[in-house]
């Protein structure tokens, strides 16, 4: 036997008075449990093993506790999905429902399941009229997968089997499978795997702190999406299938692109034929105040990869919805689409899907994004654009980020930024955590995408937190010389 499953038990025994979820956990065996056996996603185990991971164990509204006790805002809606809040009850039974009826059965063979096709055709009617059709996945990653091997059958089945070249922004995120980070943009994914794969191209993102000084925003965003038509004839129009973005980049540190751009992306993709993929596992289903991010921005994809905001994270779950333009070719030229998963349309999942839809739906919480609490959202935090580390401060509906400065100025452009080899952003994050705020550092920005269902009360106490941890850590920075 290992001798780590001779720790101590996890869980205290609990008392007479108390239910199993409310027993004590003892944290430390967790933490020593946690560093022997488990692997973290994107994480340097052996630096999180040498002080333990935070241990969360319960979650309830926008909040959730750790197993010392201390309860946090969670700002990053667990990450990015948490739509509905923690703690919906209806879900959980939905979820049980179906396991007591269907646990699980696959879609290959001809066969399906009754919630799969319930969710399809609630996707449906949530999405924009040229989108009919729906393949499930089990995550955005593999949606995007998906989305490669489906934007190159599309080619292929109209003769045209050399145009396979997907065109992807830098910093973009798209997932972490192999074709995923390969249409991500970051240096750091590809450094490791010898990504991107063959057929996969990459231009700049339309970031105006970052590369449009000197121009408004308006001409900037025309600029950055210029560089897509400069791309497609670099690489040649007929080799170019698809370009693919998401409306706002998130995991890039929230990158809200200027007014300008999108609908200029969208007249380059008609002008060469090439088709359009919005990822909207991030923005869709309420986040920016539309059902999907395209929405936001008036432009018309082909293809849109979702997942996260689809169940809220209760149940993993993801896809892509097919415009009838892809749609209709797979279907009347193509015979076995030679791609799926185990997991396709799994019905516990679907049946989370559709009980956090008709919430969303039930609730009005996409109207009430776009028409009361996105906007006082915006006024509350665009207001911590005043404290003396904050250099910008943005909002997009739910999404929002800051960028921290050692130096501030009128002009974002002329503000003193930190060296990126101080972790300045790591610093603030940690003060975050410590003052019971959950707060993304993504270089020297700071994001946040809460929960849909919070109240004005609850966004105020959001940006007073936020604001109280600003201080700490001007303080710390100050105390070590840094500013």
């Amino acid at each position: 036997m290992h001798p780590n499953t001779l720790a101590p038990m996890a869980i205290v025994a609990p008392t007479a008075r108390q239910s199993v979820a409310q027993a004590p956990v003892n944290t430390r065996a967790i933490q020593d449990l946690d560093a022997a056996h488990y692997l973290h996603p994107f994480t340097d185990s052996k630096a999180l093993a040498s002080h333990g991971s935070r241990v969360i164990v319960k979650g309830e509204g926008i909040y959730i506790w750790d197993s010392e006790g201390k309860r946090l805002l969670d700002g990053m809606s667990g990450l990015w999905c948490m739509n509905v809040g923690y703690g919906r009850k209806s879900i959980s039974d939905a979820v049980y429902a179906q396991m007591q009826q269907l646990p699980f059965y696959n879609s290959f063979f001809q066969t399906t399941n009754v919630p799969a096709v319930q969710l399809a055709a609630k996707l449906v009617e949530i999405s924009p009229p040229q989108f009919n059709h729906v393949f499930f996945t089990g995550s955005g990653s593999e949606g995007n997968d998906t989305i490669v091997r489906m934007v190159r059958r599309y080619w292929d089945l109209q003769g045209y089997q050399g145009r396979h070249v997907i065109i992807s922004r830098h910093n973009a995120y798209h997932g972490s499978t192999m074709a995923g980070a390969s249409l991500g943009g970051m240096s750091g994914m590809h450094e490791q795997g010898g990504l991107p794969i063959p057929g996969i191209v990459h231009i700049g993102q339309p970031y105006y702190l970052e590369g449009g000084k000197g121009k408004t925003p308006e001409e900037f965003g025309l600029e950055a999406a210029s560089w897509l038509e400069q791309k497609i004839l670099e690489v040649g129009a007929d080799k170019v299938a698809a370009f693919i973005g998401e409306p706002v980049q998130g995991a890039g540190g929230v990158i809200i692109p200027p007014s300008t751009y999108w609908p200029e992306i969208q007249r380059i993709c008609d002008k060469y034929g090439i088709l359009l993929v919005a990822d909207e596992v991030i923005c869709g289903f309420g986040r920016l105040g539309h059902w999907f991010g395209s929405e936001y921005f008036g432009i018309k994809p082909d293809l849109m990869t979702f997942a996260k905001g689809v169940s809220s994270g209760y149940v993993p779950l993801g896809g892509v919805l097919v415009g009838d333009r892809v749609a209709d070719v797979l279907i009347e030229k193509g015979g076995d689409f030679n791609h799926g998963f185990t997991y396709s349309g799994h019905p516990v999942a679907c049946a989370a899907a559709l009980e956090n839809i008709r919430i969303i739906q039930e609730e009005k919480l996409v109207d009430q994004v776009r028409e009361d609490t996105g906007p006082y959202l915006k006024q509350k935090f665009e207001a911590l654009a005043d404290h003396p580390l904050v250099g910008a401060a943005e909002t997009c509906g739910f999404v929002a980020g800051l960028v921290l400065v050692q130096k501030k100025a009128a002009n974002i452009h002329d503000c003193v930024p930190f060296d990126s080899t101080l972790d300045v952003g790591m610093i603030c994050r940690d003060h975050m955590f410590n003052g019971g705020m959950i707060m993304r550092a993504v270089g020297n920005r700071m994001i946040i995408a809460p929960p849909l269902v919070m109240t004005h009360a609850e966004i105020d106490e959001l940006v007073t937190l936020i604001r109280v941890c600003l201080d700490a850590t001007l303080a710390d920075l100050t105390k070590r010389g840094l500013i």
